[in-house]
């Protein structure tokens, strides 16, 4: 399976903030979204993303005072990207390797969409759901042979 198979099902919806938002607005956009991270724009390039757990932890390091700072003095900058083409259990691994629930797709140089853990395990969840109903039939004799 590829990271296009969740980009086909999830579809390629991307929000985004600029870096000059606050970091309110930036939470208000995650939580009205339903999502859990967004990707930081600067002049329609992509610099950053912030999660809510950036959030979470800038809110716990300064107070409420956190929520007038720019999306741009707390995003993470050091950005890993995928490619539809990716093996599943490849993101996987990286992601869970490096501590990261959210990888922006990159497909021809521009954003094609995000992927989050939470997709991948649904995903692969779902394929293995299917392989043991299979493999059930198959030893039951459901299948003739």
């Amino acid at each position: 399976m590829k990271v296009s198979d969740i980009l086909a099902t999830k579809g390629r919806k991307v929000v985004s903030i600029e870096t000059a938002n606050t970091l309110k607005e930036a939470m208000d956009s995650i939580v009205t979204n339903k999502i859990g991270a967004l990707l930081v724009l600067k002049e329609k390039e992509l610099v950053g993303i912030i999660s809510e757990r950036d959030l979470i932890r800038e809110l716990h390091k300064t107070g409420e005072s956190a929520l007038g700072k720019k999306v741009g003095e707390v995003m993470t900058t050091n950005i890993v990207v995928g490619l539809p083409d990716d093996d599943i259990e490849e993101v996987e691994a990286l992601m869970t390797k490096n501590r990261f629930r959210h990888l922006p797709i990159f497909d021809k140089g521009k954003v094609a969409g995000i992927v989050s853990i939470g997709d991948i395990v649904k995903l692969l969840a779902a394929d293995r759901k299917t392989e043991n109903r299979y493999l059930k039939d198959y030893i039951t004799g459901k299948y003739p042979g």
